[in-house]
């Protein structure tokens, strides 16, 4: 349940490295995370497969009506990217639907394409739900080094902040649940995205639990040979790592405490991971029925 012993000496190799080049803490997590990972990152890249139009059954808004439309300046706190079905706005999180007509496979919006800096995220708060850069103090945030993986969320999710967790013994944090989508194209921002779940880390950010569902979309060349993390493990070696320790990591440049992982750091597999949608889903019915904190709920 913890770094193997490969990963601890790549680390103490990057630790040496990173003194005598002054690298910050953030470049020491990616010298790790390279060290596993980087073979399937970059040689995947080249792999392109091609775009599918989806239909959700039991939704109101079918997948392949859906468009995106820019307003405001990219890179400036007034950028939104949002939601349009048969030129109608709709809210990416409450209006998109959850299930896929495949049992095990759901739909993905990517805020964050791989390989890129900018933190978007779907704006909560805000009439519509549109996608927006993330800010703090009123300055726009970015990732100190580019996530390998498109990241998003699961529409009709949301991790409640009131309910503690029976065994981890924390609470939600606020959020629709994220996705971590291992596939080797970058997707687009705003691109809805049908992927096939393979499990689940149970990420704990400053006291809150803030799951990572892992998943590949059904489009990639890998996703027929992968249907959990032990296949992800077996034919993806250090992968599954190479995410945990990137969220370990990335706040720490910022003075933030390293992030922790629940159920001694080991991903919960396929059917662990369906059960955190499902009872998140749950969640969002009743966030739907009663409001929460300013969160927008149309």
């Amino acid at each position: 349940g913890h770094i193997t012993s490969t990963s601890l000496n790549r680390l103490s190799i990057a630790m040496a490295f990173a003194q005598r080049r002054s690298l910050s803490a953030f470049s020491l997590a990616v010298l790790v995370i390279i060290g596993q990972v980087s073979v399937w990152c970059f040689a995947g890249a080249s792999l392109q497969a091609p775009l599918r139009r989806l239909t959700a059954r039991s939704s109101g808004v079918s997948v392949s009506q859906v468009t995106t439309e820019v307003r405001g300046e990219e890179g400036t706190n007034n950028y939104r990217l949002f939601f349009l079905a048969n030129d109608k706005e709709i809210s990416p999180w409450h209006d998109l639907p959850l299930a896929s007509e495949v049992e095990g496979e759901y739909f993905m919006v990517t805020e964050i394409p791989k390989n890129t800096k900018p933190k978007m995220e779907i704006a909560t708060k805000e009439s519509l739900n549109p996608i927006a850069q993330d800010t703090k103090k009123g300055k726009l945030r970015e990732y100190h080094g580019p996530i390998y993986w498109n990241y998003g969320y699961l529409p009709q999710t949301w991790e409640d902040p009131e309910i503690e967790h029976p065994e981890l013994k924390v609470k939600g944090d606020n959020d629709p649940v994220d996705v971590v989508e291992i596939g080797s194209r970058a997707r687009e921002q705003g691109e809805i995205a049908k992927v096939k779940v393979l499990g689940a880390l149970a990420m704990i950010d400053d006291g809150e639990l803030d799951w990572k569902i892992l998943a590949i979309s059904t489009d990639d060349p890998m996703a027929a040979q992968l249907s959990s993390v032990n296949d992800v493990e077996s034919k993806l070696p250090g992968y599954i790592s190479g995410i945990r320790e990137w969220f370990r990591w990335y706040k720490s440049p910022d003075g933030k405490p390293l992030n922790s992982f629940g159920f001694d750091e080991q991903p919960v597999d396929t059917t662990g991971a369906i059960e955190v949608i499902e009872e998140t889903h749950g969640y969002w019915k009743k966030l739907r029925e009663t409001g929460h904190g300013g969160l927008w709920v149309g």
